[in-house]
Protein backbone atom coordinates (compact mmCIF):
# COMPACT_ATOMS: atom_id res chain seq x y z
CA UNK A 1 0.00 0.00 0.00
CA UNK A 2 1.20 3.50 -0.89
CA UNK A 3 0.61 7.14 0.66
CA UNK A 4 -0.95 7.64 4.44
CA UNK A 5 -0.46 4.60 6.41
CA UNK A 6 -3.72 3.20 8.07
CA UNK A 7 -3.29 1.99 11.83
CA UNK A 8 -5.98 0.53 14.12
CA UNK A 9 -5.50 0.59 17.66
CA UNK A 10 -7.73 -1.87 18.93
CA UNK A 11 -7.86 -1.73 23.44
CA UNK A 12 -9.44 -1.09 26.39
CA UNK A 13 -9.55 1.95 28.68
CA UNK A 14 -6.27 3.10 28.90
CA UNK A 15 -6.82 3.38 25.12
CA UNK A 16 -10.38 5.02 25.70
CA UNK A 17 -7.88 7.50 27.20
CA UNK A 18 -9.62 6.69 31.43
CA UNK A 19 -8.81 9.32 33.56
CA UNK A 20 -8.60 7.80 37.52
CA UNK A 21 -8.12 11.60 38.48
CA UNK A 22 -11.71 12.25 37.25
CA UNK A 23 -13.56 9.46 36.35
CA UNK A 24 -13.50 10.74 32.92
CA UNK A 25 -11.53 10.69 29.84
CA UNK A 26 -8.44 12.67 29.10
CA UNK A 27 -8.36 15.38 26.43
CA UNK A 28 -8.41 14.14 22.88
CA UNK A 29 -4.42 15.38 22.73
CA UNK A 30 -3.77 13.17 25.65
CA UNK A 31 -4.54 9.97 24.45
CA UNK A 32 -1.95 7.55 23.26
CA UNK A 33 -3.36 7.33 19.97
CA UNK A 34 -3.70 10.50 19.57
CA UNK A 35 0.13 11.28 20.71
CA UNK A 36 0.93 7.89 18.04
CA UNK A 37 -0.79 10.06 15.48
CA UNK A 38 1.22 13.78 15.88
CA UNK A 39 4.28 11.63 16.28
CA UNK A 40 4.28 10.08 12.67
CA UNK A 41 3.75 13.39 11.32
CA UNK A 42 1.08 12.68 9.07
CA UNK A 43 2.69 9.53 7.48
CA UNK A 44 -0.40 7.69 9.15
CA UNK A 45 -3.88 8.20 10.72
CA UNK A 46 -4.59 5.43 13.76
CA UNK A 47 -8.35 4.79 14.55
CA UNK A 48 -9.00 4.54 18.01
CA UNK A 49 -11.12 1.66 19.41
CA UNK A 50 -10.81 1.40 22.85
CA UNK A 51 -13.66 0.14 25.41
CA UNK A 52 -13.77 0.25 28.85
CA UNK A 53 -13.10 -3.25 30.41
CA UNK A 54 -12.44 -4.86 27.28
CA UNK A 55 -11.26 -7.84 27.43
CA UNK A 56 -9.05 -10.42 24.73
CA UNK A 57 -11.67 -13.10 24.10
CA UNK A 58 -13.03 -13.51 27.71
CA UNK A 59 -17.22 -12.25 28.25
CA UNK A 60 -17.94 -10.17 31.40
CA UNK A 61 -21.65 -10.26 31.60
CA UNK A 62 -21.75 -7.93 34.26
CA UNK A 63 -20.84 -5.21 31.36
CA UNK A 64 -23.60 -2.90 30.10
CA UNK A 65 -21.90 -3.32 26.26
CA UNK A 66 -20.36 -5.99 24.74
CA UNK A 67 -16.46 -6.65 25.91
CA UNK A 68 -14.98 -9.50 24.42
CA UNK A 69 -12.74 -8.56 22.11
CA UNK A 70 -12.38 -11.54 19.67
CA UNK A 71 -16.11 -11.20 18.93
CA UNK A 72 -15.76 -7.40 18.18
CA UNK A 73 -12.45 -7.30 16.14
CA UNK A 74 -13.47 -8.83 12.84
CA UNK A 75 -16.53 -6.66 12.83
CA UNK A 76 -13.85 -3.64 13.40
CA UNK A 77 -11.28 -4.88 10.65
CA UNK A 78 -14.46 -5.09 8.06
CA UNK A 79 -15.37 -1.51 8.88
CA UNK A 80 -11.73 -0.15 8.84
CA UNK A 81 -9.67 -2.10 6.32
CA UNK A 82 -7.35 -1.92 4.24
CA UNK A 83 -5.12 -1.60 7.44
CA UNK A 84 -1.31 -1.37 7.01
CA UNK A 85 -1.29 -2.22 11.10
CA UNK A 86 -3.16 -3.32 14.34
CA UNK A 87 -1.84 -2.62 17.45
CA UNK A 88 -3.39 -4.42 20.47
CA UNK A 89 -3.07 -3.34 23.86
CA UNK A 90 -5.43 -5.53 25.80
CA UNK A 91 -5.19 -7.88 29.04
CA UNK A 92 -5.65 -5.59 32.28
CA UNK A 93 -9.17 -6.85 32.45
CA UNK A 94 -8.62 -10.00 31.66
CA UNK A 95 -6.74 -10.46 35.12
CA UNK A 96 -10.11 -9.73 36.88
CA UNK A 97 -10.78 -12.62 39.15
CA UNK A 98 -14.12 -13.01 37.79
CA UNK A 99 -12.96 -12.52 34.14
CA UNK A 100 -9.58 -14.95 34.07
CA UNK A 101 -7.83 -13.71 36.45
CA UNK A 102 -4.29 -15.27 35.02
CA UNK A 103 -1.57 -14.13 32.47
CA UNK A 104 -1.53 -17.35 30.76
CA UNK A 105 -5.22 -16.64 29.91
CA UNK A 106 -4.43 -13.22 29.26
CA UNK A 107 -1.43 -14.39 26.59
CA UNK A 108 -3.64 -16.98 24.84
CA UNK A 109 -6.87 -14.85 24.23
CA UNK A 110 -4.04 -12.44 22.51
CA UNK A 111 -2.68 -14.77 20.36
CA UNK A 112 -6.59 -15.76 19.55
CA UNK A 113 -6.71 -12.23 18.20
CA UNK A 114 -3.41 -11.78 16.44
CA UNK A 115 -4.97 -15.03 14.38
CA UNK A 116 -8.05 -13.13 13.89
CA UNK A 117 -6.37 -9.69 12.45
CA UNK A 118 -4.19 -12.05 10.03
CA UNK A 119 -6.98 -14.59 8.61
CA UNK A 120 -9.77 -12.04 8.41
CA UNK A 121 -10.86 -12.47 4.88
CA UNK A 122 -10.09 -8.66 3.75
CA UNK A 123 -11.40 -7.45 0.44
CA UNK A 124 -9.89 -8.33 -3.03
CA UNK A 125 -6.33 -6.72 -3.34
CA UNK A 126 -6.36 -5.82 0.26
CA UNK A 127 -3.33 -7.78 2.15
CA UNK A 128 -3.30 -8.98 6.08
CA UNK A 129 -2.35 -6.06 8.40
CA UNK A 130 0.91 -6.35 10.53
CA UNK A 131 0.38 -7.07 14.05
CA UNK A 132 1.84 -5.46 17.33
CA UNK A 133 1.45 -6.70 20.41
CA UNK A 134 1.95 -3.95 23.73
CA UNK A 135 1.80 -5.37 26.50
CA UNK A 136 -0.14 -3.07 29.19
CA UNK A 137 1.67 -1.16 32.29
CA UNK A 138 2.08 -3.26 35.58
CA UNK A 139 -0.46 -2.81 38.52
CA UNK A 140 0.13 -1.18 41.21
CA UNK A 141 -0.36 -0.71 44.68
CA UNK A 142 -3.13 2.05 45.54
CA UNK A 143 -3.82 5.18 48.05
CA UNK A 144 -7.16 2.71 48.99
CA UNK A 145 -6.91 0.81 52.59
CA UNK A 146 -6.02 -2.47 50.74
CA UNK A 147 -3.93 -1.12 48.61
CA UNK A 148 -4.74 -3.32 45.82
CA UNK A 149 -5.39 -2.38 42.18
CA UNK A 150 -8.98 -1.36 41.23
CA UNK A 151 -11.39 -4.82 40.37
CA UNK A 152 -8.90 -6.86 42.90
CA UNK A 153 -6.39 -7.61 39.92
CA UNK A 154 -3.62 -9.24 40.74
CA UNK A 155 -0.20 -7.02 40.87
CA UNK A 156 1.96 -10.33 40.68
CA UNK A 157 0.29 -11.27 37.66
CA UNK A 158 0.06 -8.23 36.09
CA UNK A 159 4.18 -8.75 36.18
CA UNK A 160 3.73 -12.36 33.95
CA UNK A 161 2.00 -10.77 31.11
CA UNK A 162 4.75 -9.01 29.70
CA UNK A 163 6.95 -12.62 29.19
CA UNK A 164 3.88 -14.17 27.90
CA UNK A 165 3.01 -11.57 25.54
CA UNK A 166 7.05 -11.65 23.99
CA UNK A 167 6.09 -15.79 23.73
CA UNK A 168 2.93 -14.82 21.87
CA UNK A 169 4.21 -12.97 19.12
CA UNK A 170 7.38 -14.84 18.51
CA UNK A 171 4.89 -17.98 18.22
CA UNK A 172 2.48 -15.81 15.93
CA UNK A 173 5.47 -14.17 14.17
CA UNK A 174 4.91 -10.58 15.05
CA UNK A 175 6.58 -7.31 16.89
CA UNK A 176 5.90 -6.53 20.32
CA UNK A 177 6.24 -4.22 22.79
CA UNK A 178 6.15 -3.45 26.51
CA UNK A 179 5.15 -0.40 27.82
CA UNK A 180 5.31 -0.80 31.67
CA UNK A 181 9.15 0.23 30.40
CA UNK A 182 7.48 4.04 29.81
CA UNK A 183 4.47 4.10 32.21
CA UNK A 184 3.20 3.88 35.28
CA UNK A 185 -0.12 3.21 36.52
CA UNK A 186 -1.39 6.18 38.99
CA UNK A 187 -1.44 4.78 42.57
CA UNK A 188 -5.18 6.44 42.63
CA UNK A 189 -6.65 2.93 41.21
CA UNK A 190 -3.34 1.01 40.69
CA UNK A 191 -4.74 0.15 36.74
CA UNK A 192 -5.36 3.55 34.77
CA UNK A 193 -2.86 6.05 34.02
CA UNK A 194 -2.59 9.91 33.87
CA UNK A 195 -1.88 11.85 31.26
CA UNK A 196 1.62 12.12 31.29
CA UNK A 197 1.79 8.32 31.35
CA UNK A 198 -0.69 8.30 28.56
CA UNK A 199 1.57 10.31 26.34
CA UNK A 200 4.49 8.30 27.11
CA UNK A 201 2.72 5.23 25.85
CA UNK A 202 2.05 7.55 22.17
CA UNK A 203 5.09 8.67 22.09
CA UNK A 204 7.39 4.84 22.87
CA UNK A 205 5.31 3.92 20.10
CA UNK A 206 6.30 6.58 17.46
CA UNK A 207 9.86 5.17 16.47
CA UNK A 208 8.36 1.32 16.82
CA UNK A 209 5.74 1.99 14.46
CA UNK A 210 7.45 4.10 12.06
CA UNK A 211 9.87 1.04 12.12
CA UNK A 212 7.21 -1.52 11.09
CA UNK A 213 5.64 0.55 8.92
CA UNK A 214 8.79 1.45 7.04
CA UNK A 215 7.95 5.45 7.26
Amino acid sequence: MTGIKTILAFGDSLTWGADPESGGRHRYEDRWPSVLEAGLGGSARVIAEGLGGRTTVFDDHAAAAERNGARILPTLLGSHYPLDLVIIMLGANDLKPHVCGSAIGAGAGIERLVEIAKTYPYGRGAAAPQVLIVGPPLFGETLAGDRQPAGGRSIAESRKLAARYQDAATYCGCAFFDVSRVAVASPIDGVHLDAGNTRAIGSALVPVVAGLLGL
